[in-house]
């Protein structure tokens, strides 16, 4: 069972802040980590590494520091989001490669397991330049595994696998996570993490939005002020019904036409706006939401 600890990490590449004053553990079982493009995941993943050292603030691995430390090596496995392979070498000669690096008295037996784990056996022959991206995922994988390693950071790893290889890779983390590994992964995408992690880290702007388990979060999510715009055949008259409901927070005319309107409560507003327009006989041209998009909702966790 191994932890790793962020303790008031900041990390800054001359006047650019990539990482400001984060704190959490990360233990046994599967974490996601959690935000929009630009949020600080990889420098994140780079700190917990030891491929970058922190600013400010300190980054360990069961008590011991992850910088400049290479023993740490032997308990971790990193899939980088960035292409790291050498392209000229089959993918069972990259993967065996650093089963020596390791020292493993049988590196050739230990790429075969860490290969069929990740069901690369087949293409294992074929040089990594002829890869798709999914592959070259999935050989980076069996690369990070070869030694078994008590932690796995993965750097957003379900990018360009199809679909039944992402349910696979999805299957495998949380296998580990119930054997006891302490494995985090990076992702922009909430249905991602939703299927794999219970634990979350919402990182927003280098900073640590929120903290906990899925289902919370998840709540925090739907439960903040939803804005919209609504055009239809009699904006006052809509309006002013409306605002009346106390799900509705607000409602303002734009000047090009339509409604601006704020709902704190999306799940009555969703039923109480077609019901409105149908009793006043107003028909609804456009509702459009303004704000969903991952940005606007981590950006409400920072400021909740």
């Amino acid at each position: 069972m191994s932890t790793l600890a962020l303790h008031q990490v900041s990390r800054w590449f001359g006047d650019l802040v990539a990482v400001n004053d984060v704190t959490m553990d990360i233990g046994p079982g599967v974490t996601g980590l959690l935000g929009p493009n630009g949020a600080g995941k990889s420098t994140l993943i780079a700190l917990m590494s030891g491929f970058l050292s922190p600013s400010a603030g300190s980054v360990t691995l069961d008590g011991e520091p992850t910088w400049r430390n290479p023993g740490v090596y032997r308990h971790l496995g990193l899939v980088p989001e960035r292409e790291s392979v050498m392209e000229h070498l089959t993918g069972r000669a990259f993967v065996r490669a650093n089963a020596e690096l390791h020292g493993l008295p049988d590196p050739g037996a230990a790429a075969e397991r860490a290969m069929e784990l990740v069901e690369m056996n087949d293409p294992a022959s074929r040089v990594i330049r002829t890869y798709s991206k999914g592959m070259r995922q999935r050989i980076k994988m069996a690369s990070a595994l070869v030694h078994e390693p008590a932690v796995l950071l993965l750097d957003e790893p379900f990018n360009g696998m199809d679909p039944r290889q992402r349910m696979h890779l999805m299957e495998l983390l949380r296998q580990m996570g119930s054997d006891g590994r302490t494995v985090l992964f990076s992702s922009h995408i909430l249905e991602e993490v939703e299927q794999v992690a219970r634990q979350i880290e919402v990182v927003v702007a280098g900073r640590h939005a929120a903290s906990g388990d899925f289902g919370a979060i998840r709540r925090l999510m739907t439960d903040r002020p939803n804005h919209y715009v609504v055009r239809s055949s009699d904006d006052r008259r809509l309006a002013a019904a409306l605002v009346a409901d106390p799900c509705v927070r607000g409602v303002s005319l734009r000047p090009t036409g339509g409604l601006e309107v704020e709902a704190t409560d999306f799940g009555r507003f969703t039923h109480v706006l077609p019901r409105v327009s149908r009793d006043l006989d107003v028909r609804l041209v456009e509702v459009s939401p303004t704000d969903e998009s991952l940005e606007s909702v981590f950006s409400y966790l920072v400021s909740s």
